[in-house]
């Protein structure tokens, strides 16, 4: 059957799961326009390419939902060729081939020369740096290391990423160079372990080198760094943090737990007091740091009473950011040798109350900003109002910052003194200073070339 689709070989790439996978499919898709293929992100296409997630149960069924989507598509005639790849193909090929056969093929993460060539491009190696992004044009993830060495017993990350892979600064300055000399102002540093960087290939950890190198990119404004980790943690990134003020002062953690005998079940090598300590420092050096966290509850063995230390724990930490997470017993892991003996409502209820500390600690953090005017940038444009961020505040999982779009016209990707003048849980209200209307302006494509 011959697909109803107008538009022939044009290739729709569909990303599931985290902003690595956000960065890869980017990557396929330079490779694929440099081979002069028609590549569209989640548009119409007659032949689809599904970058799948394989990290926990929910990220799973949605990509096998897309994949079950697309193949119903495809057997009505919507569509050509079906493509899996990412996680989930890593993880799962044999069972996915016997289960979705109806998918041309799949590939795992490594495995990019591959599919190049099912969809009849070659591998060009000489593109170091070169993406099509499909974030906002003012700010792109970039992925400074691949895998992880981590032994964290609750994380399937090296069954599917192998393990830790610094990329070389050289590179990375000049992917950074690329993207600002395409109007990209922010670079948001993406590994499973930036705090790992460089231990590879340089015999150290080499953080603070790499950012010493990326503020020097002109057109570059902002540097925000996302997943590191606790243990080892260089603390010369914070003098860089402090110093230069292209370094955002923020900084994404996931501390996972508090109670000591969680910690040491999920291998992450510290424990309370270590943590907390560590949290102080970061606050003493870098005082206007904001902190992002994450958390998981119902892990194996976790009781009431070490719920309860995890509670007071994040009312005394009083984190800017923080996010909560029920766990998933996952196969192959370290962890899935424990009972899974924590019921879901539990753990459900235990995310449900961690929120609702940190609805009130971010409420009570940002009715301290009313009156005070911080940098912003603005993301888009929804409803009345423009949408910004701080330098505190990271794309879709962050504040951000809503101003009246009636009498004030502010163009994406730039960025405006705003003064604060209401704020609610997790949004702020600000004013632009200095600031006219403006005619507005045509709004550029979604994707550009990198």
């Amino acid at each position: 059957m011959r697909t109803k689709s107008l538009k022939k070989n044009r290739i729709n790439v569909v990303t599931l799961g985290c902003s690595k996978n956000v960065y890869d499919s980017e990557v396929l898709m330079g490779q694929l326009k440099a081979n002069d293929k028609d590549v569209v992100h989640e548009e119409d296409g007659n032949i689809v390419v599904i970058n799948t997630c394989g990290f926990i149960d929910n990220a799973k069924e949605q990509s096998v939902n897309t994949i079950l989507e697309f193949v119903e598509k495809k057997q009505q005639g919507d569509v050509d060729k079906v493509f899996v790849t990412g996680c989930l193909s890593e993880r799962y090929k044999p069972d996915l081939q016997k289960e979705i056969p109806d998918v041309d093929q799949y590939f795992g993460t490594t495995e990019l020369p591959g599919l190049l060539s099912a969809l009849e491009a070659d591998y060009k190696h000489e593109l170091i740096g070169e993406r099509l992004t499909t974030t906002p044009k003012n700010y792109a993830y970039l992925k400074i290391a691949e895998g992880c060495d981590r032994p964290c017993s609750f994380c399937a990350i090296p069954l599917m990423r192998g393990g830790h892979k610094s990329t070389p600064i050289e590179n990375l300055v000049k992917e950074a160079e690329k993207l600002a000399a395409n109007g990209v102002k922010e670079l948001i540093l993406i590994a499973q372990d930036l705090t790992y960087y460089g231990l590879d290939l340089y015999k150290k950890r080499n953080l603070a080198e790499l950012l010493e190198n990326l503020v020097n990119v002109e057109g570059i404004e902002w540097i925000r760094l996302h997943y590191a980790f606790p243990t080892g943690f260089p603390m010369d990134v914070l003098e860089v943090m402090k110093r230069e003020p292209k370094v955002c002062n923020y900084l994404d953690i996931p501390l996972q737990h508090i109670s000591d005998d969680l910690l040491k079940s999920m291998r992450r090598g510290t424990t309370h007091e270590k943590t907390t300590k560590l949290l102080k420092e970061f606050r003493k050096t870098v005082p206007e740091m904001a902190i992002r966290t994450t958390l998981i509850v119902g892990y194996p063995g976790e009781t009431e009473e070490h719920f309860q230390e995890l509670k007071e724990w994040v009312k005394e930490m009083r984190f800017e950011r923080l996010g909560c997470f029920t766990y998933s017993h996952e196969e192959n892991t370290h962890a899935y040798n424990l009972e899974d003996d924590v019921p879901q409502e539990v753990k459900q209820n235990r995310a449900n109350e961690i929120m609702e500390i940190q609805s009130q600690i971010s409420w009570e953090l940002n009715q301290e900003k009313i009156g005070e005017i911080f940098k912003v940038v603005i993301d888009r444009k929804e409803g009345n109002y423009f949408i910004g961020r701080t330098e505190f505040d990271s794309p879709d999982v962050d504040n951000e910052v809503l101003i009246d779009a009636s009498s004030v016209y502010l163009k994406t990707g730039d960025y405006y003194e705003v003064k604060i003048t209401d704020a609610a849980d997790f949004d702020l209200y600000g004013e632009p200073l200095n600031v006219t209307a403006e005619k507005p302006k045509r709004q550029e494509l979604k994707i550009k070339s990198v």
